[in-house]
């Protein structure tokens, strides 16, 4: 698995680039975050693509609205898309590098913007998937907790997670090397929700629909 990231990791544009090309922020993001919270970089790679893969690399500034997947240009043009949904009353929206859910997660941000910042999207999923991983000591069964609470949703994501972690797959994880960092910390540990209810970062009714390519 870690050889296999290894050599991919000369796909990925270096640090500096990141700012000219926005596909390296959620894996510097996941960097730093793994760091951060002990959650295994590749673990938090391999989930970031599956979530958001826009030409084989996740995307930050990606917003799905009801199943309804979206890869903007910007921060800027993700924050009004998610705006104008909330001005319409809509709630479950996921959008970030992990695809945070907004009706179940929104407290934990002091806006949109902030949500939506790869670092404060990925510290945010890692701690979630640490809470997941303490209680099964398996990753692949924290990265399917981490997607949907139903069974049948969360057994189809592990099966895709399991074949991106392992490189096997044609959208396999991506690796980059970033600098390390001190623990972020700019807010609170996500607290587990009642088994069926708030136990994922989608509603267990919500089928846990996510991109283009979903099952």
């Amino acid at each position: 698995m870690c050889s296999a990231l290894a050599v991919l990791a000369l796909c990925l544009p270096m640090p500096g680039d990141a700012s000219r090309d926005a596909s390296g922020l959620c894996a510097d993001a996941a960097h730093r975050a793994a760091k951060a919270t002990g959650v295994p970089y590749d673990v938090l790679v391999a989930i970031s693509l599956i979530e958001t893969g826009r030409n084989a690399r996740p995307w930050p500034w990606t917003v799905n609205l009801g199943g309804d997947g979206r890869w903007l240009d910007s921060l800027e043009a993700a924050e009004a898309v998610v705006s104008e949904a909330l001005d319409q009353g809509r709630t479950n929206i996921d959008l970030g590098c992990f695809q945070l859910n907004y009706r179940w997660h929104a407290s934990a941000f002091g806006s949109v913007a902030e949500m939506l910042d790869p670092d404060a999207n990925a510290l945010y999923a890692a701690e979630y998937l640490a809470q997941h991983h303490a209680e099964s000591g398996d990753w692949a069964t924290a990265a399917a907790a981490y997607h949907s609470a139903t069974p049948e949703h969360a057994e189809r994501y592990r099966a895709r997670f399991e074949a991106a972690w392992s490189g096997a797959a044609a959208d396999a994880p991506l690796a980059v090397a970033t600098a390390p960092i001190d623990r972020l910390n700019r807010f609170p540990l996500l607290l587990a929700g009642q088994k069926g209810s708030r136990g994922s970062l989608v509603p267990a009714t919500g089928g846990g629909q996510r991109l283009i390519g979903s099952p």
